[in-house]
């Protein structure tokens, strides 16, 4: 298995990847891959944000992001790993336990004190060593769980 990030790759591979992310199952993942195919991604996220793809051959297994700013908007807190997906094909594997680490140690060398995820989930972060932080309303108001890891 292979870690790519999406900005690095020449454009057709951005182009094929974006098919994939297409075919997720998952709204986010759909907003995803509209934010990217419009040019909005950077630019609601933060001019550094970045997308992690987790391969495997021609398949793309899953998927996140790390960004200055995720749906969590009004807070000085930052980094963000966002968009957290795996393909129903490669979960129960921990497959996507090996994005997070990347994400965060790629926020740990550029000096973060801290790393958060914005999630509706319980159960998922803990096992890889997040814990959670807070509640916090989200871009809809709504209460999003925040997980933080202290680099």
């Amino acid at each position: 298995m292979e870690i790519l990030e999406f900005y690095s790759l020449p454009q057709q591979e951005r182009d094929r990847w974006l098919g994939a992310i297409r075919q997720s199952d998952w709204a986010a993942g759909q907003l995803l891959y509209w934010l990217l195919c419009s040019g909005a991604f950077r630019p609601l996220c933060g001019k550094t944000a970045r997308v992690y793809l987790l391969t495997d051959g021609e398949a793309l297994v899953s998927f996140c992001t790390l960004a200055e700013l995720d749906d969590v908007r009004d807070t000085d807190l930052g980094p963000w790993i966002g968009f957290v997906y795996t393909f129903p094909a490669w979960r129960g594997h921990r497959h996507v336990g090996k994005l997070l680490d990347h994400a965060y140690q790629t926020a740990r060398a550029e000096g973060a004190a801290h790393v958060y995820i914005s999630t509706g989930h319980t159960g998922l972060y803990e096992k890889y060593g997040w814990h959670f932080d807070r509640l916090l309303p989200d871009m809809n108001g709504e209460d999003s769980r925040v997980y933080v890891k202290d680099t």
